[in-house]
């Protein structure tokens, strides 16, 4: 069960990314840009979850490489939301 919200996650996060990152191109604003690319970092880190913890034999661990995705994508959204508030 846990594995299927992991899946969802991922999905969730990459059709997010892909809204984001298609209405950029409409428009051309930066923040969207921004936003988008934090969504593809929080997509690749669910995925990288589920191979963690789902497919992966558990003496294999990502956590640190999951965690550094995700402060990643973190810290493209600040930037974005610093960078266009000036």
């Amino acid at each position: 069960m846990a594995n299927v919200v992991y899946i969802l996650c991922a999905l969730a996060s990459s059709v997010v990314a892909w809204l984001l990152l298609k209405h950029y191109r409409r428009t051309n604003l930066r923040l969207l840009f921004w936003a988008g690319a934090a969504f593809v970092a929080f997509a690749a880190g669910n995925i990288l979850l589920y191979v963690d913890l789902g497919v992966l034999p558990r003496t294999i661990d990502l956590a640190t490489i999951r965690t550094a995705i995700t402060l990643v994508g973190v810290a493209l959204l600040l930037y974005g939301l610093i960078r266009e508030n000036t």
